[in-house]
C-alpha cells in the first residue's frame, strides 16, 4: 500500500500524482490508496498517527513551484509514516512539456528505494501499427512512453514493417521493411533519423537482434534456400552463418551474457524454443510442453523465457519458463497474444493482444497476476519491443 498525494500547485490536466500512481500500480508491485485523510505537500506538515491507522507505511507528497522562465520546480518527498521520518526528498527544474517524464523519473526514484530494483517507468515501447490511410493499409513504427503515451513515428510506409529492435544503448532501432517490395532489414539512428540497409539479400531477411555490445546483429536469411541464423558484424559487415539444418531456424534473440542465443526451430518436429552456445554452435532444446512455442525473449537477468505458447487448439497465449528450474507458467488466457518482451528490469512483460477485433498492447506483471492494455491507438498494434 501507498499513498500519492496530489501536489500543491500542479497545474497539469493530468496530475503528477496521477501518472505516478498508476505507474507503480501497473508494476503490480503497489496498491495505491485513493483516498486521502489529509494532503500535505511536505513532510514538515505530517499527522503520522491518521496515516498509521490506514496501514499505508509509504507516503509520497511534493509542491510545484513555476519561475520567470516559464519552468516549473518539482519538489517531491517520500515518507515512512510508521519510522514518521522522510526516506527520500528530491528536486528538479523541467520546462512545461516535461511534466511526464518527471513523473516517470519519480516513480523510477520510489521504485528503487522501496524494492531496490530498477524501476524502467522511464523507458520506452517500440511496436508496428497498421492503420487505414483512403482505403489502404500502412504501417508505422512507433516509439512511446512505458505507459503507452507520447507516441512518435519512427517510419510511415505504405508496405508492412516487423520486428523492430532495440539497440543495447537504446539509439537505434533495427526491423525488417518490404518498402521495396521485399523485404530487407534496416537499422535506424532514433536522433538523426539516417538509416543504414544491413540486408538486402535474395530469399528471407528477417528477425534482427541486436547483440548485447552492440557490435553485431543475429538475423534470419534464406538466402541458401532455407532459413537460417547468420551473424552480421556491424564493422566490417562480414556474414557468418550460424545453423545449419533442413528445418525452419529464425526468431534469434541473445541471452544477456552475449554467450548464446535462443531461436525458434521445428527440427523437432514442431516450433520449440532451442538454444545455441555461440562458442562451439552447439544446439540445445529448450521447451517441451505444447505443441507451439515460440517467439520467445530472455529476460535482461537470464532467469526467465517468455514465449507465445499453445498447449493445444488454436489459441496463442504468452507464457513463462524459469530457466533455473524449468518450470513453465500460462500468464495469459486470451486467445491470440503475440510477442512478448521483457521490461529491463525483469518485472514486466509488454505483448500484443487483442480487444475485441482490435490489435493493442498488453503489459503484466512477470507472475501475470497484474494485468492492463496500454492506451489504444488508431489501428492494430503488434510486435512490441521494450527498450533498455
Amino acid at each position: 500500500p501507498i499513498a500519492v498525494v496530489p501536489f500543491a500547485n500542479d497545474p497539469t490536466s493530468e496530475a503528477l500524482n496521477s501518472i505516478i500512481s498508476t505507474n507503480l500500480m501497473r508494476s503490480g508491485l503497489f496498491k495505491p490508496a485513493e483516498q486521502f485523510p489529509e494532503k500535505p505537500s511536505n513532510s514538515a506538515d505530517f499527522v503520522f498517527p491518521i496515516w498509521q491507522v490506514l496501514g499505508l507505511d509509504y507516503v509520497v507528497v511534493g509542491n510545484v513551484t513555476p519561475d520567470l522562465n516559464g519552468q516549473f520546480t518539482i519538489q517531491y518527498e517520500l515518507v515512512s509514516t510508521n519510522q514518521e521520518k522522510r526516506l527520500l526528498g528530491e528536486s528538479m527544474t523541467i520546462p512545461a512539456n516535461r511534466w511526464r517524464e518527471a513523473a516517470h523519473f519519480i516513480s523510477d526514484r520510489i521504485f528503487k528505494y522501496i524494492t531496490g530494483i530498477d524501476g524502467s517507468f522511464s523507458t520506452r515501447i517500440a511496436y508496428v501499427l497498421q492503420y487505414q490511410q483512403d482505403g489502404k493499409n500502412r504501417y508505422r513504427l512507433e516509439i512511446a512512453d512505458a505507459d503507452g503515451r507520447q507516441p512518435r513515428t519512427v517510419l510511415d510506409s505504405a508496405e508492412p514493417i516487423l520486428s523492430p529492435s532495440w539497440s543495447p544503448d537504446g539509439k537505434s532501432i533495427a526491423y525488417v521493411s518490404f518498402e521495396s517490395g521485399k523485404p530487407a532489414i534496416y537499422a535506424q539512428d532514433l536522433a538523426t533519423q539516417k538509416r543504414a540497409i544491413i540486408t538486402q539479400l535474395k530469399g528471407l531477411n528477417g528477425a534482427p537482434a541486436w547483440s548485447p555490445d552492440g557490435t553485431k546483429l543475429a538475423l534470419t536469411l534464406s538466402k541458401d534456400g532455407n532459413p537460417e541464423l547468420y551473424l552480421f558484424d556491424l564493422s566490417n559487415k562480414k556474414l557468418t552463418r550460424l545453423t545449419n539444418h533442413y528445418a525452419i531456424d529464425t526468431e534469434a534473440r541473445w541471452f544477456p551474457d552475449g554467450r548464446g542465443l535462443i531461436f525458434t526451430s521445428d527440427r523437432g518436429g514442431s516450433p520449440q524454443i532451442y538454444r545455441l552456445d555461440m562458442a562451439s554452435l552447439e544446439v540445445k532444446r529448450l521447451t517441451f510442453e505444447g505443441s507451439f512455442n515460440g517467439r520467445a525473449s530472455v529476460s535482461p537477468d537470464g532467469r526467465y523465457l517468455a514465449m507465445v505458447h499453445r498447449k493445444s487448439g488454436q489459441s496463442f497465449q504468452i507464457a513463462v519458463q524459469d530457466l533455473q528450474t524449468g518450470g513453465l507458467t500460462r500468464l495469459t488466457d486470451t486467445p491470440l497474444d503475440e510477442a512478448p518482451s521483457f521490461s529491463p528490469n525483469s518485472q514486466m512483460i509488454v505483448y500484443s493482444t487483442r480487444q475485441g477485433n482490435k490489435g493493442v498492447l498488453g503489459i503484466m506483471s512477470l507472475d501475470g497476476r497484474f494485468k492492463l492494455q496500454l492506451p489504444a491507438s488508431d489501428g492494430q498494434v503488434r510486435e512490441p519491443a521494450w527498450s533498455p
